[in-house]
């Protein structure tokens, strides 16, 4: 699962970006500080079944610490956009083209209001977020437009070649995964079904754009630099407009995170809280810092780092988290880790699904699936639930 970056430029995209994943980036207050994609490991946070098994786990590609599972996902981030990108202005298509690789989209805004159209620093409170969201979406929408519109007379040629509608944009859009299904949904809900493409309207073919993005391509709306005392204003004024809004401190996650590292600290990414070590002698300067960060997390809840990608995940793509295991009585592998995988499944996964994504042979010789809660069979069409624990019986096993 990958998911993209995305946002005008100097938001604070790379520190979103150093707070998930702690890779080392550009951290600057200039426009296109991240010139070339950086794709890094971050994690979604989840309640782990160890504890209601009442066993010890030890995962083999994911970490769980005192019952929370971390499970690891792509995060890619590209650099920053300005108006007009979808023309080819500052580093747009680009952008555009590197977003289109994404499951979900990380829109990051400055909800502060002191970044202009194109990034450069202004005084708090003199930007305005809502205007910054709609321009980033816009020229998305935009680029797709241009998309559907490159070549224009064949396009229109095919529509006079017996293709229908559906077989035309598909052709056209196939490089974003855009499926048939999703783009019946989209003509239907326009009244687009039975209209020739030559025939419609540069709104139309705008609004169709606008839909399929928001279709293959959710949002969630990462409201970084939260902590400066403007963004409260237009926090609640985007909160009423758009939905899966997330209040951001990314500077005082990175901060969290150097606190642990030093030994500061216990805290776990997207915990309410933290707390102080016993013995730690912390400067008054660090204590300060400190104090702002809890004061931030009692209002927000966390510092909203972690939540924007367990949203993405578990909310905008719907996936449920399920742990097969080999040996069902000890929850172990052949090399006895206990609940070694937690795997990121699709809501509608059978578990015939579950086999191949284990392995190809596994799933070519699927005989059976066994729940290790209820120790019932499990046909191939059985459709998986969250924090399933399941063992596959196969004709085949792994090499």
């Amino acid at each position: 699962m990958l998911l993209g970056l995305i946002g005008k430029a100097n938001v604070g995209k790379s520190t979103f970006f150093t707070a998930s994943t702690d890779n080392i980036v550009n951290i600057a207050n200039y426009p296109f500080t991240t010139l070339n994609p950086n794709i890094g490991i971050c994690h979604v946070r989840t309640k782990c079944v160890c504890k209601e098994f009442g066993v010890m786990d030890n995962p083999v590609h994911s970490i769980c610490v005192d019952g929370i599972r971390f499970i690891p996902i792509q995060i890619i981030d590209v650099a920053g956009l300005v108006p007009g990108a979808h023309q080819g202005k500052g580093l747009g298509n680009k952008f555009l083209d590197d977003a289109r690789q994404a499951d979900a989209l990380i829109h990051v805004i400055d909800i502060s209001g002191s970044t202009d159209s194109e990034g450069k620093p202004l005084a708090p409170g003199a930007g305005d977020p809502l205007q910054d969201l709609r321009f980033v979406e816009e020229e998305f929408d935009l680029w797709l437009v241009s998309i559907i519109k490159r070549d224009w007379d064949d396009i229109r040629g095919l529509d006079s070649s017996g293709l229908n509608t559906n077989q035309i944009l598909k052709k056209r859009l196939s490089g974003l995964g855009v499926t048939d299904p999703v783009i019946e949904k989209v003509l239907n809900k326009l009244n687009l079904v039975n209209k020739k493409i030559r025939s419609w309207t540069e709104q139309e073919l705008f609004d169709f754009c606008q839909n399929i993005r928001k279709i293959v391509k959710p949002v969630v709306i990462a409201a970084n630099k939260a902590d400066v005392f403007t963004s409260q204003n237009y926090l609640d004024k985007i909160m009423e407009k758009f939905s899966h809004v997330i209040p951001c401190a990314s500077e005082l996650e990175v901060l969290l995170r150097k606190a642990v590292k030093n030994g500061f600290i216990h805290y776990l990414p997207g915990d309410n809280s933290f707390e102080i070590k016993e013995n730690v002698q912390l400067s008054e300067k660090q204590k300060h810092a400190l104090e702002i960060v809890s004061d931030f997390i009692n209002k927000h809840g966390s510092t909203g780092v972690q939540n924007t990608l367990n949203v993405a995940c578990f909310d905008l793509l719907k996936k449920i988290v399920v742990y097969p295991v080999e040996d069902e009585t000890k929850l172990s592998d052949k090399k006895g880790n206990i609940l070694p995988e937690a795997y990121l499944l699709n809501e509608d996964s059978t578990a015939k699904d579950l086999a191949y994504v284990i392995h190809d042979e596994l799933g070519k010789g699927f005989l059976f699936a066994i729940d290790v809660r209820t120790k019932r069979r499990l046909g191939a069409d059985h459709r998986l639930k969250d924090n399933d624990v399941i063992k596959i019986v196969s004709a085949t096993s792994r090499k």
